[in-house]
């Protein structure tokens, strides 16, 4: 994105005076969210051209990093996994290797990409999933995650219980 003529239009656009702030906030933030999903989904193209990559229906891309053996967990199956999530341009969110113990939780209860990636996983896999926004956090975000963004989890199943 090119600041300098983003600003030197916000500031041709405000000379009259007669565009009221809201609505300069409102075409800023439509602007950003915009530039934010373009950034994404520009990631995800360019990714899933790479070697080992492949592409759900969905959108959510993944690859398998380590196979696994037995079962693979239903929709409504609690599971146990490691994983790192980072934002793409690596920024480490959240990591259950960072705390030392693997988390469990059902797969009806997280994000749909999770839901999605770990029914793909028979335990004892290691994948890498690529998150497009609205099968992540989407426009809302949460506590690391800003809205709109794509998201990288690396993750292992540990255990379907």
């Amino acid at each position: 994105m090119n600041f300098e003529k983003f600003e030197e239009g916000m500031l041709t656009f405000w000379e009259d005076g007669k565009t009221p702030s809201q609505d300069s906030v409102t075409i800023f933030t439509d602007y950003m969210r915009n530039a934010v999903i373009k950034i994404g989904n520009d990631f995800l193209a360019e990714n899933s051209s790479k070697d080992g990559v492949e592409v759900t229906p969905s959108g959510l891309q993944y690859q398998v990093l380590q196979e696994g053996f037995g079962e693979r967990p239903s929709d409504t199956s609690k599971v146990l996994a490691h994983y790192e999530g980072t934002l793409i341009n690596g920024q480490k969110f959240d990591s259950s290797y960072d705390r030392g113990e693997p988390i469990e939780f059902p797969l009806n209860g997280v994000i749909a990409g999770w839901t999605e990636g770990l029914q793909l996983m028979k335990v004892g896999a290691k994948y890498k999933f690529y998150i497009p926004y609205n099968l992540g956090y989407g426009e809302r975000g949460t506590r690391g995650i800003p809205p709109y963004s794509t998201l990288i989890f690396t993750v292992e199943l540990k255990d379907i219980r």
